[in-house]
């Protein structure tokens, strides 16, 4: 019987766990995480506007657990030891195995001075509800919109939620008929944000801002923020409430792992989403750093291919098998306005983006449902 090891509980964590018992029913699989439950990071935009509760985004994972024969270790890893073969939590538990599969997610680059003025949302839940609180308090002002990126991982980036916190703010306002009361002002350091998306996404972005009187602040990096504005290398700018998702770096144990890091500080990993130079780990999601494009999407999405061929690698290599198993690289999304939503897709082939429309807001709702199904309402994996 393989003794198997997944750090995480978010999406790749998941799935890995999920393909892990699809090919094998009778391995050892322990999951490490602080929580048994699962955030739907996706949602929290509809929190500020009610259309989703923080417990509507919280999953209980015990049911899935047990469905699934996982014995949930419940800590944080403080380090990772004998090459993956130990894993060390802050519980003093040591966990041994025979095979590792990390999907932790990634950590925020909080380093910019003044950072603590500004509110990131994919942080969870908690910041979801601060922006809901700080909007129901202010009468007016100036809302200010961005994200950033790794220098040294430019992949290593999540703007996709920060556009549909734009542009459902805007809709948000205008619902409550005070939009005319606050300015919403979009930064970001590259002159053509959101690039990744293809440039006819990005036009169609910029587009939209220009319709919605939104302001934009393009082209110079930010420097600091201070509790009232924005400060970037050409100009500062008033800002009463600062929404800004940093770029990422690996998680905490990384370095002090004797895994191979990329420059950014992610697990570097190959084509089969297993860890450079390493036996029997592998990577997925936020956690790591991939072969492919310059776009290749750090998203939810992402995490399960790659979750789907670490597993399926991990087994092979358990059994004496090569792994062959890689995962393609695309980009699928919808940008949510609260009322509408935009696709925005790309593959190595092509790419293209669509027309605002009401049924694709309703399409993301009902992605989430469906999903979500699985950890709800969990099936034994045949």
């Amino acid at each position: 019987m393989h003794r198997i090891t997944v750090i995480g509980a978010g999406f790749g964590a998941l799935t890995a766990v999920r393909e892990l018992r699809r090919h094998d029913q009778t391995a050892e699989i322990t999951l490490i995480a602080p929580k048994a439950e699962l955030i739907y990071l996706p949602s929290l935009i509809w929190i500020p506007a009610g259309i989703r509760q923080p417990e509507d985004l919280r999953i209980n994972l015990h049911a899935f657990f047990a469905t699934h024969k996982v014995k949930h270790v419940a800590a944080r890893v403080t380090a990772i030891e004998q090459g993956g073969r130990r894993v060390v939590t802050d519980g003093d538990t040591a966990v041994d195995n025979d095979g590792l599969i990390i999907a932790a997610g990634g950590r925020f680059l909080k380093k910019l001075p003044g950072i603590e003025h500004a509110i990131t949302i994919c942080e969870g839940i908690e910041a979801a509800v601060t922006i809901r609180d700080r909007l129901n308090d202010m009468q007016n002002g100036t809302i200010a919109v961005g994200f950033g990126a790794n220098p040294k991982e430019p992949a290593s980036v999540r703007g996709g939620p920060m556009f549909e916190l734009l542009f459902g703010l805007d809709n948000l306002l205008k619902r409550q008929g005070r939009r005319d009361k606050f300015k919403l002002v979009f930064f970001n350091g590259a002159s053509r944000p959101g690039a990744r998306l293809g440039d006819k996404a990005v036009d169609r972005l910029l587009d939209e801002m220009k319709k919605r009187d939104i302001e934009t602040r393009l082209g110079h990096k930010p420097v600091r923020f201070e509790a009232d504005k924005v400060v970037t290398e050409a100009e500062e700018f008033p800002a009463d409430l600062i929404l800004f998702m940093p770029g990422m770096t690996g998680p905490d144990f990384a370095p002090s792992s004797g895994l191979a890091l990329s420059s950014g500080g992610l697990i570097q990993a190959d084509e089969h989403a297993r860890a450079t130079g390493a036996e029997r780990v592998y990577v997925a999601g936020d956690s790591g750093s991939f072969p492919g494009p310059e776009w290749a999407p750090k998203q939810a999405h992402m995490a399960d291919l790659q979750a789907e061929a670490a597993a399926r690698n991990l087994l092979d290599e358990l059994t004496g098998r090569e792994p062959t198993h890689t995962f393609k690289t695309e980009l699928v999304c919808i940008i949510d306005t609260l009322e509408t939503g935009i696709l925005v897709f790309r593959n190595p082939k092509r790419g293209f983006i669509t027309p605002p429309s009401r049924l694709l807001h309703f399409a993301k709702r009902s992605f989430e449902h469906n999903y979500l199904q699985r950890y709800r309402r969990p099936k034994p994996m045949r």
